[in-house]
């Protein structure tokens, strides 16, 4: 069934239509999810939240730009909702930010060993780093999604990468790479 036809079916309520959507984008929606919450369960949920969303606004869906990139957002957007009514951005002064850069070795690292350690960052270094560097998004944007002021965006990014490359250095040096991820 062509995506477009599928996607008509879904504004239907057609429960074998979302289904199959749901099959369909489950698993790069999920990793998507994953990198925005604490362990697997919440990511579960998160994925959840996000599917429920979509079946609500899937009629608000006009073809224009690319469906997958609509899911996405969607998701990104669920995952930060736990998170923006919570107080866990710290609120810093624009002035006293250092504008470095974190350097660690240019090494390989498994992609688990990365997702663990980008999961156990405090939520608002979490949310931020993600945005950021994984999503792209601009310290401007990152602002408006979490009402935070850009400097703080900018600090919580400059501590997450500080506390990565700490927790880099920890591993190499214990020799411990962790490649499961904690689903607790």
């Amino acid at each position: 069934m062509k995506l477009k036809n599928l996607i008509k079916r879904c504004k239907q309520n057609d429960l074998s239509s979302q289904r199959l959507l749901y099959e369909m984008f489950a698993e790069v929606l999920f990793s998507i999810s994953l990198k925005y919450s604490r362990n697997y369960a919440e990511a579960e949920d998160n994925l959840q939240d996000a599917f429920i969303k979509i079946f609500e606004k899937v009629h608000q869906f006009q073809h224009k730009g690319s469906f997958e990139g609509w899911l996405k957002r969607i998701t990104i957007n669920i995952c930060l909702e736990r998170y923006r009514n919570q107080k866990v951005f710290e609120l810093v002064n624009e002035d006293a930010l250092k504008a470095e850069e974190v350097y660690v070795e240019d090494e390989s690292y498994s992609l688990q060993f990365l997702l663990n350690c980008i999961q156990n960052l405090p939520d608002r270094y979490r949310m931020v780093f993600n945005l950021y560097t994984l999503d792209g998004f601009s310290h401007k944007e990152i602002a408006v999604k979490l009402d935070i002021s850009e400097g703080t965006s900018k600090s919580n990014l400059s501590r997450a990468k500080e506390i990565l490359r700490k927790k880099i250095i920890e591993a190499k040096a214990y020799g411990e790479y962790p490649y499961k991820i904690d689903r607790n």
